[in-house]
């Protein structure tokens, strides 16, 4: 997560926090979506958090970071799946807003789905149920 503007333009913000160490997150959902809530931040800016909870022991490796950061880059995490109304009207918006389609709407057996990242490398399955 580096460009707060653009998060901000992707999603829709729910709390955006700062605290006075300079750690800064946001708490976004889905266009529609009242009750779920993803946090971004930049991958490793939580440590000073950690290390607070956890009673001083724990320290970012700049080894770990890097990694985790090179990991989420190339998609190897998932962050979860959206469910909509409608699949491909929702590529389409999606687009729009800059995200990148690694697999665009199939007819599958269980439903219609699509995955792709948004603009900071988060990888999602997009959705939608037979029964629509």
């Amino acid at each position: 997560m580096l460009d707060w503007n653009h998060a901000k333009d992707f999603y829709v913000v729910k709390v955006d926090q700062s605290l006075p160490n300079g750690f800064h997150w946001l708490t976004v959902a889905p266009k529609g979506e009242s009750e779920l809530e993803i946090i971004l931040m930049k991958v490793g800016s939580g440590g000073d958090l950690v290390k607070m909870k956890r009673g001083g022991a724990e320290k970012n490796d700049p080894k770990d970071v890097e990694t985790i950061a090179a990991l989420l880059t190339k998609g190897m995490f998932s962050a979860g799946a959206f469910q909509t109304a409608d699949c491909r009207k929702t590529v389409e918006e999606l687009k729009a807003k800059g995200a990148e389609f690694v697999s665009e709407p199939k007819d599958q057996f269980y439903d219609v789905e699509a995955v792709f990242k948004d603009p900071f490398g988060n990888r999602f399955s997009l959705t939608q149920p037979k029964n629509y």
